[in-house]
C-alpha cells in the first residue's frame, strides 16, 4: 500500500454506545418493547469516529477534541487505536455520550447525556494544526471548531462537515459535506425548488456562494451525493441501495473525501470515493460492525475505497445465518442469458457474489482478442445489476482459491456446463456447500454475439 498523507481531524468527540437485544413482547405496564439479553458496545463517535476511519484507512490521524478525565473520556481515550495521535482540549462539562438501544438490529429508543464543551484551544493545539499536511474538520456543534477558527482560516481545511449548532465552515475550504436535511437548514429558501434533486442542487450551489467555499457535496444517503461549485451539480449515484446500519455513513464520507484529497485527488473522484466508501460503510453494518481498536486496519487498493467487500458482505449474511450464494464467469459482454442466470442465482439465497475471471484469465481461456470489455467495465456492468450483492476477482483458471477463502453455501454456473465436470462440486463439498447447474436462455453467448457483429461489419 503507498504511503497515505497524514491528516488531522478537527471537531467534537462523543463517546457512543450500542445497547443491544431482542424484544418479543411488550411490558405489562407500558406499550413498550421489553428488550432481553442485552450486550453492551462502546465505540469511538463524532469527530473521533471520523479519525478512526480514516487510520483503518492506513495513515496516521491527529485528533484535536475536546476530552476531560470524565469517565467517558477515559473510555474514548482506550477506543481510540494506535495510529490516532490524540491532542486533548479542555471541556467545560462531561464528554457527551449517545446511547441507542436496539432491538433485533433496529433503533428503538436513543439516549443523550453530557453536555461538555470545549472550553478554549491549548497551545499544543495550535502547534499541531499549524504543522497539519491535510484537515479535516468534523464538527458537531461543541466548540473544538471554532476555539481554533483563526487557525483555519488561515490554512482553510480540505473538507468540513458541518452540524446544525455549529459555525459556518471558514472561506476557502475545499468541500464541505451537509446531509440533505442539512443542507435544507443551511440553505436560504428564496427560490427554492419543491423537494428532490432540484431542491438538493439549489441548496449546494446557494450554500457556496454563502459560505465561499470551493465546493459542497450534498449527501443523499442510498442516492449518493450531488456536487456543486455554484452552477450545474454533478450527481454521484450510490452503486446500490443498502438497508444496513447508516449510523456514521456521513463519518465515513467525510473521512474518505478528506483523504483522497489529501493523496493528491480531484474533488469529483473524492467525492465520487466517498460515495462508494460510504455505501460499503452501511453495507458491512456501519459503525456498529467496527472492529476493536486493537485490530489491523483495513488495506484498501491503492486507488481508493472500493465498492462492496465480498467478504463483508458473505459475512454478514452468514451471521444473520442466511444462505450465501456465489456465481462464477468471465461475463464479457453481459447478455440476456448472463442477466436471467444472474437472477436465478440470486433467488437462491440472501446474497450474490459474482466471481469474475481477470483479463489474463479471460485470455487464456478464449484467446487473443479477448476479453473485449476490460476487467474494471466488467466488474462495473455487473455490480450495476440489482441482483447482484458483490464481484469478487480471481486470476486462476478456476475460481477454486477464491472460492475456498469465501466458503459460499451454493456455487451456481450456467447450464452450458452441463455434461462436463465441474471441479468446483468437491471443494464446496468440504464445508457443506453444494454446486448446481442453471440453464442459459437459448442461444445466447458472448461468442456468438461478437460473431455476429463481426459478421456485420463491412
Amino acid at each position: 500500500m503507498p504511503d497515505r498523507t497524514p491528516l488531522t481531524v478537527v471537531g467534537d468527540a462523543l463517546l457512543d454506545r450500542d445497547v443491544t437485544g431482542s424484544a418479543d413482547r411488550l411490558a405489562p405496564d407500558a406499550p413498550v418493547p421489553v428488550i432481553a439479553e442485552c450486550a453492551e458496545h462502546l465505540r469511538p463517535g463524532g469527530a473521533a469516529l471520523a479519525a478512526c476511519l480514516a487510520a483503518r484507512d492506513g495513515r496516521e490521524v491527529t485528533l484535536i477534541t475536546g476530552a476531560g478525565d470524565d469517565e467517558a473520556g477515559r473510555a474514548l481515550r482506550e477506543l481510540l487505536p494506535p495510529r490516532v495521535r490524540l491532542v486533548a482540549l479542555p471541556l467545560d462539562g462531561p464528554l457527551p455520550e449517545k446511547t441507542r438501544v436496539l432491538a433485533s438490529g433496529r433503533p428503538v429508543v436513543r439516549l443523550d447525556r453530557g453536555g461538555g464543551r470545549t472550553r478554549e484551544a491549548t497551545a499544543e493545539a495550535r502547534a499541531a494544526l499549524r504543522s497539519a499536511r491535510a484537515v479535516l474538520v468534523s464538527d458537531y456543534g461543541r466548540g473544538a471548531a471554532e476555539t481554533l477558527r483563526d487557525l483555519l482560516a488561515e490554512r482553510p481545511p480540505l473538507v468540513w462537515d458541518p452540524h446544525p449548532r455549529g459555525g459556518p465552515p471558514v472561506p476557502g475550504t475545499r468541500l464541505v459535506t451537509p446531509a440533505e436535511k442539512e443542507a435544507h437548514g443551511f440553505a436560504p429558501p428564496e427560490g427554492r425548488p419543491d423537494g428532490g434533486l432540484r431542491a438538493a442542487a439549489h441548496d449546494a450551489a446557494a450554500l457556496v456562494r454563502r459560505w465561499r467555499t470551493a465546493a459542497v457535496a450534498v449527501t443523499l444517503g442510498p442516492r449518493g451525493a450531488l456536487l456543486s461549485y455554484g452552477e450545474h451539480p454533478l450527481l454521484f449515484p450510490a452503486s446500490a441501495a443498502h438497508a444496513g446500519d447508516a449510523c456514521g455513513a456521513g463519518d465515513r464520507f467525510a473521512a474518505t473525501a478528506a483523504g483522497l484529497l489529501a493523496d493528491g485527488a480531484l474533488v469529483g473522484e473524492a467525492v465520487e470515493g466517498a460515495v462508494g466508501a460510504a455505501g460499503a460503510f452501511v453495507a458491512a453494518g456501519g459503525a456498529g460492525a467496527l472492529p476493536r481498536a486493537d485490530a489491523a486496519p483495513a488495506a484498501p487498493p491503492p486507488d481508493g475505497p472500493g465498492p462492496d467487500d465480498p467478504y463483508a458482505v458473505a459475512a454478514r449474511v452468514r451471521g444473520a445465518h442466511g444462505t450465501v450464494v456465489a456465481a462464477g464467469g468471465c461475463f464479457d459482454l453481459l447478455h440476456a442469458g448472463h442477466v436471467g442466470l444472474l437472477q436465478a442465482a440470486r433467488r437462491l439465497g440472501d446474497c450474490l457474489v459474482v466471481c469474475v475471471n481477470s483479463d489474463a484469465s479471460v485470455r487464456r481461456r478464449k484467446g487473443a482478442g479477448r476479453p473485449v470489455s476490460p476487467l474494471a467495465d466488467r466488474a462495473r456492468v455487473l455490480r450495476a445489476l440489482a441482483c447482484v450483492d458483490a464481484v469478487a476477482v480471481f486470476d486462476e483458471d478456476t475460481p477454486e482459491r477464491l472460492l475456498g477463502d469465501l466458503r459460499p453455501d451454493v456455487w451456481v454456473k450456467g447450464g452450458d456446463y452441463a455434461g462436463a465436470d465441474l471441479p468446483e462440486a468437491g471443494l464446496l463439498d468440504e464445508w457443506g456447500g453444494q454446486a448446481v447447474l442453471l440453464p442459459y436462455l437459448d442461444g445466447r453467448s458472448s461468442t456468438t454475439l461478437l460473431t455476429r457483429a463481426a459478421q456485420e461489419t463491412p
